[in-house]
């Protein structure tokens, strides 16, 4: 279990981040479309999971903002944002903002990835939702970077991250 801060108020998520050098867990999540994705259909590119308590948040929109204008100048990466939003509301958002360089998805069918990841938050009053963190996936599905942010309000470290997916 880790422990994060709402504005200096302790909350706790369900676990601790995957360890750098493991295999990602597996997931599946839905798509703006209500299909379904898994971990397996990006196998074979670099992969940013942006996770994310709620995209109607500044932090959070502007957390996929960034990453999207980051993501168009990557090859062979591929931008995951993930919250517990409903795809409704994320495909509002992207439209409304025209971004095309990222996919969102949604953990609110299955709610097994926050679990399998360590970012649901099992307490305060953000209970249910994902803590903010960023974990840098490597073509063969190795984490290779992961950050869970110590403040719900602050943004990621997009340095460290961007950093990560150029090393070899």
């Amino acid at each position: 279990m880790a422990t994060v801060t709402l504005k200096g108020n302790k909350i706790n998520t369900s676990g601790n981040l995957p360890e750098v050098g493991s295999k990602a867990p597996g997931f599946s999540l839905v798509e703006t479309n209500l299909s379904s994705t898994s971990l397996d259909e990006f196998k074979g590119s670099k992969i940013v999971l942006n996770i994310f308590p709620s995209i109607d948040t500044g932090t959070c929109a502007a957390s996929v903002r960034q990453f999207n204008k980051e993501a168009s100048e990557l090859e062979n990466t591929v931008v995951l944002c993930i919250s517990r939003d409903t795809p409704f509301a994320l495909d509002r958002f992207c439209g409304a903002e025209g971004l095309k360089n990222v996919v969102t998805l949604s953990d609110f069918r299955e709610r097994d990835f926050g679990k399998d990841y360590g970012v649901e938050f099992v307490d305060g009053p953000l209970a249910g939702l994902l803590s903010r963190a960023v974990i840098i996936v490597d073509e063969k599905g190795t984490v290779k970077y992961t950050e869970q942010v110590p403040e719900i309000v602050d943004e990621p470290n997009y340095k460290a991250a961007l950093e990560a997916l150029m090393e070899e």
